[in-house]
């Protein structure tokens, strides 16, 4: 499957920068066409002329050669490659990339590139468990990047645990599953809510909930990696926008409702994942409201339920709908199911330490209209977002 395929590999520094000449082999063995490119620092632990001769192409290291003053375009190296791989990636290199820091070449290409992108972490374990690594991890899943998971085992620092590269034979054995799985879900269109509405109160103060949008955007960008075409109506986030997904910025829940609507005419099925707000004030005073010594009270309406007013149009499109509690959870989720017309719900819990907003990991429970339960263990957002991701391939095929 990589036969004829433009693999550009970036080498960051890391002491498993030496599997890099055992991957370019075995990527070249394979029939690819191999470009490298190298940090700094990378060249510390491997040299170029290793890599060159083995991919029998110039490494490049720098933005342009001292020598002739030749401009080595991180443009036209993006647009080369049908896959960039950055094995090995330090935790450095993740968190650069996750948050759009070009101080080099590697990087510059990385934000330039229009093919896929792949990372193939490299570090010691308390680096890759500390929740930053992780977070800059999930925020990467969320923009599209295939993450390759590192192995358990003895590090460089002696200490033994999950960090190490994954090795050359498993990254060439990834890459080409990577170039021949067929997209499940190309040809279907989705639109998922995400984030938390706004219902404003005057012109300070409004009232919403703890939601961060981590997961919707999890699974926006997971629909979006097996090839459907997604929608996404979004409440306040801080979230970038997954790889491919069209976003939709709205503030309160009557916006969020028409936006979904909208989109929903032309989709196959919705997901409805935002933190919608249950009432909204009856009147919103056109200036702020003067602080006095009597105690202040709002009048509240209900506010229409999104996933409700969409079961009621639905038809045979799928409809998937989430359920947040704290008491009675399987019951209150399976009510819900059957009240909103939905054919699954996503039920999570506040008992559950880890789950719920503000989290990278969540804990969650798929329950279907025809009464199947499955729980999933604590894991993080974006493989629950695998997980629900399945669910709707499943339905489908």
């Amino acid at each position: 499957m990589l036969t004829g395929k433009n693999i550009l590999l970036g080498v960051t520094g890391s002491i498993a920068a030496y599997k890099a000449a055992i991957l370019v082999r075995a990527l070249v063995k394979e029939g690819a066409n191999v470009k490298v490119i190298m940090t700094p620092l990378a060249k510390h632990f491997i040299t170029p002329l290793t890599l060159a001769t083995l991919c029998k192409n110039p490494i490049l290291v720098e933005f342009f050669n001292p020598e002739d003053g030749s401009w080595n375009s991180h443009i036209s190296l993006g647009e080369w490659a049908d896959a960039y791989l950055i094995a090995p990636a330090t935790a450095n290199t993740i968190a650069k990339m996750a948050n759009g820091i070009a101080d080099n070449l590697l990087l510059t290409t990385y934000l330039s590139a229009r093919s896929p992108v792949y990372i193939s972490p490299a570090m010691d374990l308390d680096m890759y468990a500390h929740p930053t690594t992780q977070e800059n991890i999930s925020k990467l899943r969320n923009l599209g990047i295939g993450v390759i998971e590192p192995g358990d085992g003895e590090l460089a620092s002696g200490l033994i645990g999950k960090g190490r590269m994954a090795e050359p034979e498993e990254i060439v054995e990834y890459m080409k599953d990577a170039f021949s799985v067929k997209k499940k879900l190309a040809g279907k269109h989705f639109v998922i809510t995400a984030g938390a509405t706004i219902e404003p109160i005057d012109p300070v103060r409004y009232i919403s909930n703890h939601s961060t949008g981590k997961m919707g955007y999890a699974i926006a960008g997971e629909l979006a990696n097996r090839g459907a075409a997604v929608t996404m109506v979004s409440g306040k986030t801080n979230l970038t926008t997954p790889k491919g997904v069209k976003r939709i910025d709205v503030t309160t829940a009557q916006e969020m409702l028409e936006a979904t609507n909208r989109a929903f005419s032309e989709c196959d099925g919705a997901i409805m994942c935002a933190a919608v707000a249950d009432y909204t004030p009856c009147e919103v005073s056109s200036l702020k409201i003067k602080k006095s010594d009597d105690n202040l009270s709002i009048s509240l309406k209900k506010t229409k339920d999104i996933a409700a007013e969409i079961g009621k149009i639905k038809g045979s499109k799928l409809l998937i709908g989430f359920a947040l509690e704290t008491d009675n959870e399987q019951a209150n989720a399976i009510s819900k199911l059957e009240q909103k017309g939905l054919d699954y719900i996503v039920l999570n819990s506040l008992q559950d330490k880890g789950a719920g907003f503000g989290h990278d990991t969540n804990k969650v429970t798929i329950i279907s209209r025809n009464g199947d339960i499955t729980p999933y263990p604590l894991s993080s957002k974006s493989e629950i977002a695998d997980r629900i991701v399945d669910v709707i391939e499943n339905h489908f095929h």
